[in-house]
């Protein structure tokens, strides 16, 4: 049973984060990319005060894997770079604590860019 309601509170959570984008894009003039680096923003600026870390642990995946989870350990990154390397830490630290994600991103990219056909406009 306790799997089940995680996987429901990642289903509704992330659907949430994913609704409140798809509604962003319909009622506002934001672009996509917008949107996007708004979210990495916001999960960054939760994640400064303390907020994000309790509701990542309630909510699972749900809140881990869109892009306010990649803000939230971007931000966690810099804690713990400025607590080991001093400054120098700030520059390191977010690539340290999201490399695997970044990793993935660009292994991804590279895979769909043999598959796609690109299209002149």
């Amino acid at each position: 049973m306790d799997i089940f309601l995680s996987l429901l509170k990642a289903f509704l959570v992330g659907g949430a984060i994913c609704f409140a984008g798809q509604l962003l894009l319909d009622y506002t003039k934001l672009t996509m990319a917008r949107i996007l680096v708004m979210f990495v923003i916001i999960g960054a600026v939760l994640a400064a005060f303390g907020l994000y870390e309790p509701f990542a642990e309630w909510a699972g995946a749900g809140a881990t894997v869109p892009l306010t989870g990649f803000g939230s350990a971007m931000i966690r990154g810099v804690k713990e770079g400025i607590e080991k390397q001093g400054w120098l830490g700030i520059l390191t630290g977010p690539f340290t604590a999201a490399s695997a994600g970044l990793g993935a991103a660009v292994l991804c990219g590279l895979i769909s860019s043999f598959a796609a056909k690109p299209h002149e406009k």
